[in-house]
């Protein structure tokens, strides 16, 4: 399996992890695919999405099952608003196609904003640069690398 930046990125930070590969479904449903052809709980698996909170470019990870609420990713974000960015500009200030976007090397550094529930658990799962690639890492590693803030951002379900 070849390498990502995020991987890249995890391994200069001397971050373990562990890189499960799995074969790329596109739609909506992704990252539950994912996770059901892994064998990983939905709850540990997280989409990465770019969005805009008031002026700025931000990533929001959020369960796979799990819709991101804009208004409360407005509201963490400290912003009056917040949408979804388009699928070419998450994909050129990522430098990762969607479907393969990950806060792990990303071509510009954006604040990253993970559904609270992430704390929940040791381990979380989330996309590592590539269609097919995610990489499972401690939850307090990932937050410490991309200097996350935990909040409510998830839809109510």
């Amino acid at each position: 399996m070849a390498q990502t930046r995020g991987t890249t990125k995890l391994r200069a930070a001397g971050i373990q992890h562990r890189l499960l590969p799995y074969r790329y479904q596109a739609g909506s449903g992704a990252a539950e695919h994912a996770a059901e052809t892994l064998g990983v709980e939905p709850e540990r698996m997280f989409k990465s999405l770019v969005a805009k909170a008031g002026d700025a470019d931000v990533f929001a990870l959020v369960p796979a099952a799990r819709e991101l609420s804009l208004k409360k990713l407005a509201a963490a974000a400290g912003a009056r608003a917040a949408h979804m960015a388009d699928p070419k500009t998450a994909e050129r200030l990522t430098g990762y196609q969607v479907g393969g976007i990950s806060p792990l090397g990303s071509r510009r550094e954006l604040p990253v904003y993970v559904d609270e529930s992430a704390l929940e658990h040791e381990r979380i799962c989330l996309n590592a640069g590539g269609r097919g690639q995610i990489v499972e890492l401690r939850t307090a590693d990932l937050v410490a690398l991309t200097g996350a803030t935990a909040a409510d951002i998830t839809a109510q379900s």
